[in-house]
């Protein structure tokens, strides 16, 4: 048996893991996350060692320029451009599994688990995971000893016991001999929800916080047992926000973003726009399909309150996120301030589906949508709940890592890291 068939290594990608944990086993180092820093691009540019401006995921959506649509949250992995980091591992006949993570449906990858419930016609849906191999999603369930919850992934109800559940998941995996890969990539979002409901320091972060550790502790025990090196690394730092900022109605109200009415609701209407804003926590792209538009849109969203920075092409560029995807402009937000998607001005505007958890139908990312409304059923609609976003990188915004092994370096950015581990398992 060859050396590197001795490597196995499971990587777990934390959800907003800026601060490290105080174990004897296992150091944390600091690192510069990528722009912008939220969850699909931080993941693309891991599985490729690449910047967004060479995989292409510039965001959790993506605008669509021919179809003039927003689609968030889709999980092709052909969305992501460029080779893996783990293509020599395959091609010397090494697995791979990938669970949870973004994109990864028809991915290179022996094993993959996904949410993928089926939405009914008529309203609800059916709670489902895709699985490769045929059979996976039954296995695992009757391992961890239930079925996965998606209302515990996102919503109003999401809480750690995703992570929970992913945790047992992932430990099943390492320790099946049929399914176990060289390469194991799994994701815990424990900390996602609840330092954007509550401010750092609620007891509510804190229980998260505690229920993280546990399912680290368990993943890690679970790769020793079963000869695995372990990764750990966050993706992004969540920062506390006390305001929103909504540049789609500053376009609206200036005219270059137009609106279709129906029954009294306001749709945006992308065909006949000059410019409309794809948000993403403290990050939006805009969109200017005419270039003599192109000035007036960044002088007005210049002034708008709660913009730290408008980036042309230049100087997206320099940030290595001037993809053919990304927008004519890219917004990053003040600190304290996050994007909210709303056009409308008056609560009988908004769509359907404002009031309703719809990831896929609204055309930027919804926070308010881990948050309880009224009447009952709904969702939150008020974006001044909100006490935590991510999106920005900088200093300010380095994320922790740690590893059982020897990771060669030197490691200043997510990119690098990613990088090393390819390293390290070609080796």
């Amino acid at each position: 048996m060859s050396h590197w068939n001795h490597r196995k290594l499971l990587v777990v990608d934390v959800a907003a893991l800026s601060e490290p944990f105080d174990w004897k086993n296992l150091s944390f180092q600091t690192a510069q996350t990528v722009l912008p820093a939220v969850t699909c691009t931080v993941q693309a540019s891991f599985r490729t060692a690449a910047w967004p401006d060479g995989h292409g995921m510039i965001a959790n959506g993506l605008f669509h320029r021919d179809l003039r649509k927003v689609m968030f949250w889709e999980q092709s992995a052909r969305l992501v451009a460029g080779e893996r980091i783990w293509s020599g591992l395959r091609g010397r006949g090494g697995k791979v599994a990938m669970l949870f993570w973004q994109q990864s449906l028809g991915e290179d990858a022996d094993v993959v688990l996904s949410p993928a419930p089926i939405h009914k016609h008529h309203g609800g849906m059916i709670q489902d995971c895709y699985g490769q191999p045929d059979g996976l999603y039954g296995h695992l369930c009757r391992k961890v000893g239930k079925p996965f919850s998606l209302r515990h992934y996102w919503g109003p109800m999401a809480s750690h016991k995703a992570g929970d559940w992913i945790a047992k998941a992932t430990a099943a995996v390492l320790a099946d001999r049929d399914l176990a890969p060289n390469l194991c990539l799994t994701y815990l979002p424990t900390l996602d929800y609840d330092l954007q409901r509550h401010p750092p320091d609620a007891a509510k972060v804190q229980i998260a916080r505690s229920a993280l550790e546990n399912q680290l502790r368990e993943l890690l025990v679970a790769g020793r047992r079963e000869g695995y090196e372990t990764l750990i690394f966050g993706d992004y730092r969540i920062g506390p926000v006390d305001r929103a900022a909504m540049p789609n109605r500053i376009l609206a109200e200036a005219g270059l973003l137009k609106m279709r009415p129906v029954k009294d609701m306001l749709y945006p209407d992308l065909y006949a726009s000059r410019a409309f804003a794809m948000v993403d926590h403290q990050v939006a792209h805009v969109y200017v399909p005419d270039p003599a538009h192109i000035g007036p849109t960044r002088d007005l969203l210049s002034q708008m309150p709660g913009v730290g920075e408008v980036m042309d092409k230049e100087a997206q560029r320099a940030a290595h996120v001037a993809h053919p995807n990304a927008g004519e402009l890219l917004l990053q937000a003040e600190p304290g301030t996050w994007f909210a998607y709303p056009w409308w001005s008056r609560p009988r505007e908004a769509p359907d589906y404002a009031a309703h958890v719809d990831i896929h139908s609204k055309p930027g990312y919804d926070p308010c949508e881990l948050l309880w409304g009224w009447p009952p059923g709904s969702i939150g609609r008020d974006p001044g709940r909100i006490c935590g976003s991510h999106g920005l990188a900088g200093p300010d915004n380095r994320v922790v890592w740690g590893a059982t092994m020897e990771v060669p370096g030197p490691i200043d950015n997510l990119v690098d890291l990613a990088g090393a581990v390819r390293k390290w398992i070609d080796e």
